[in-house]
């Protein structure tokens, strides 16, 4: 029976302590735009954790993620293209597509570097914001990738919900102005990851739930800042 690989893996050649001062950042500057999102920051800025490559799973509404297409419906060749940021104003709609980025590869056609490439594409230029460690973090290891690729491992994903968490709302309602200063909104998504590899064509679909940090100046095209460690609600 084909072995079934995870879809992510922890990396190593990152420092522990530029890990946390980055994730801590990262939390700073969305508590900045959002006023206070204190449950988040505590866990952002706690030096002894663990990072998280998948959240656990709350879905907000039903899903029926479409079918992964069997390895050999695809044209011989590199045919899967690589996913490309979208060009909207919205952080909700930026966020159901980076989060379908995300939870979306196939090792059949492209190489793990090269999808970490396209990743970086996503993200926001503004250096002082962005996270590019925990967007890398849900890309499986150049040997993980190796392994996968061996079966013909391939993910497809659709996100069915995305929205801003409760204490993102409450921090605009209080101090709407707060945004100004960057612009990073939270976005928690919810959808459907399906896997198949080689000898198992559908494979079978898992749910997924992300909490994203998102950009969106006015003048401007959306962008990623980076991958929240938990979800919130």
């Amino acid at each position: 029976m084909q072995k079934r690989f995870p879809s992510s893996a922890s990396r190593s050649g990152i420092s522990g302590g530029a890990l946390v001062r980055r994730r801590a950042l990262l939390g700073t500057v969305v508590l900045v735009a959002l006023v206070a999102l204190t449950g988040l920051f505590s866990y952002l800025t706690r030096d002894n954790r663990a990072p998280s490559n998948h959240s656990s799973v709350q879905p907000t509404s039903p899903a029926t993620a479409s079918a992964p297409a069997s390895p050999s419906a695809l044209p011989s060749g590199r045919s899967a293209a690589l996913p490309s940021p979208p060009d909207t104003r919205d952080p909700i709609a930026f966020g159901k597509a980076a989060a379908v980025a995300l939870w979306s590869y196939d090792t059949r056609v492209y190489s793990q570097p090269e999808l970490v490439a396209a990743l970086h594409r996503w993200l926001t230029a503004e250096g002082q914001y962005v996270d590019a460690d925990s967007v890398e973090r849900q890309v499986p290891s150049p040997m993980l990738w190796g392994r996968m690729a061996d079966s013909g491992q391939f993910a497809t994903a659709t996100a069915a919900e995305a929205h801003f968490p409760e204490s993102f709302t409450r921090a605009l309602q209080a101090d709407p102005g707060a945004i100004t200063q960057a612009y990073v909104y939270a976005v928690t998504v919810s959808g459907k990851q399906s896997i198949a590899w080689n000898g198992s064509p559908q494979g079978g679909a898992e749910d997924r739930s992300a909490t994203l940090a998102v950009q969106c100046r006015p003048d401007r095209p959306c962008a990623l800042v980076g991958v929240m460690p938990s979800v919130a609600p």
